[in-house]
């Protein structure tokens, strides 16, 4: 099974906080209008579902008023939209259009749609992915007016969002020196107000920042490179025996720690802390998996930070710090969440395994233990909104649950692909009410707003 960077992890906890502190800053304190923090995760300022897994890149939608509880045959079906090309990655939405990517033969589309589901435009960016699950991987970043994508070789392309002309694209790794991955590049890239941050993991960096309005490079960080014990060493010159890490199949996140701007990151073997004014590589922390896989996108509150893989020690909680060079470990759990995302809410995190224990769990934010489990549904991906989960099983089953303190209560589910191959992975996104799903090539919209009686 690949690990794509669109099936990432949640995380928000803090760190060697009071028990009462702590659940203050986990219990959904993570609105979008709230005052702007010296610490926390930096969200993006475009209205709307403008990148992935939302706003922060957490997986938390801010709306509310929706059903809490579906008829039998699940929410009322909007309208749905096939032709869209095979595809993983989750519709992006911003100033009523959707964005969406799928590949078509041997091409790579970007498709813009209104709120109905008709077509606006379609433009390329570069080949389409044939390799072991093919389809299109990550999904666009709207900043501006502009939409920007990176495609499954590595072409990061800027396109205006009103009619998909090309405004500028480069070929990230040949430009840093870089190479693909078993499952290809899946990034999905962030935007900040000035620059474009992409993980090309190559000689020439493992990260890069790019003018968001030129493409030109305005930092790279340093490569991770091994000497030829397969040691990560600071410096360490080209040569026989020598390597790098390569880039991950994460997504970086933007955070502030005591008011200084960090790119976190994964790489194919560590976690990494950047510098995102001037590209300095701050931390790196060693995270092997039998598959040199980290899948998880990291997502932050306050001073901590929690990644997840299988077939490694699975999930653990970090305490990060604008200085230090070795962020501390706060706890390790079982939590081995490949693709499908952890939400955390009031204290709690909640997510579905991966190959220790079937099925979904709620965890402890404070000290990673486990409150309960359920078989009952197939791992998948998650998105929380209005109190409740909304839960994608990869076998396409798609749930509503309540998370209560007993344990999850399932308040409907409905088959949104029969014919799901265990493939169904794309994340639930809602907005204005609306919950969009996807499998492949066809594009569902349901109506989830409640109305009251």
């Amino acid at each position: 099974m690949p690990y794509f960077a669109q099936f990432g992890v949640v995380v928000l906890a803090g760190a060697f906080l009071s028990m009462n502190a702590m659940v203050l800053q986990l219990s959904g304190a993570t609105s979008s209008n709230r005052a702007p923090s010296q610490t926390g995760a930096v969200a993006s300022p475009e209205p709307g579902w403008p990148q992935w897994r939302g706003p922060r890149r957490d997986g938390v939608c801010d709306e509310t008023g929706l059903l809490p509880r579906w008829p039998d045959q699940g929410p009322k079906l909007l309208w749905q939209i096939q032709g869209l090309g095979r595809g993983y990655s989750c519709p992006i939405i911003s100033q009523d259009r959707l964005f969406i990517t799928g590949d078509f033969g041997d091409q790579l589309l970007i498709i813009a749609l209104d709120m109905d589901g008709k077509t606006i435009w379609r433009t390329p960016n570069g080949n389409s992915w044939k390799g072991s699950y093919p389809g299109a991987r990550a999904c666009v970043a709207i900043s501006e007016g502009r939409v920007y994508h990176l495609n499954a070789h590595g072409r990061l392309a800027c396109l205006e969002a009103t009619n998909g002309a090309e405004l500028w694209a480069i070929e990230t790794l040949k430009e840093f020196a870089g190479q693909n991955l078993t499952w290809a590049i899946s990034e999905c890239l962030l935007v900040d107000e000035q620059k474009v941050y992409v993980t090309p993991g190559g000689r020439k960096g493992l990260m890069a920042a790019l003018d968001k309005k030129t493409g030109k490079t305005v930092w790279t960080s340093e490569p991770l490179r091994f000497n030829a014990q397969g040691k990560l060493v600071k410096i360490q010159p080209d040569g026989e025996g020598s390597s790098i890490d390569s880039a991950g199949y994460a997504s970086p996140v933007l955070c502030q720690i005591k008011g200084r701007k960090i790119v976190v990151n994964c790489s194919l073997q560590h976690m990494v802390g950047i510098d995102a004014e001037s590209g300095r590589l701050l931390w790196s922390i060693p995270y092997p998996s039998r598959y040199q896989v980290i899948a998880c996108t990291p997502v932050l509150l306050e001073e901590a930070i929690f990644i997840s893989c299988p077939d490694s020690q699975g999930g653990t909680l970090f305490r990060l710090d604008a200085k230090t060079q070795a962020p501390d470990t706060i706890w390790i759990s079982n939590l081995d969440t490949c693709h499908g995302g952890v939400v955390c809410v009031s204290n709690a995190l909640y997510g579905s395994y991966y190959r220790s224990v079937k099925g979904w769990g709620c965890l402890n934010a404070a000290d990673g233990t486990v409150r309960y489990q359920t078989k009952d549904l197939a791992m998948g991906s998650v998105l929380y909104a209005n109190g409740r989960l909304y839960c994608l099983g990869q076998d396409g089953i798609m749930a509503l649950i309540n998370p209560t303190v007993q344990g999850f209560e399932f308040c409907g589910r409905f088959q949104l692909a029969p014919q799901a191959n265990g493939d169904a992975w794309t994340h639930p996104v809602i907005h204005g009410q609306r919950l969009y799903l996807r499998y492949h090539e066809t594009l569902y919209c349901y109506d989830v707003k409640f109305q009251n009686q």
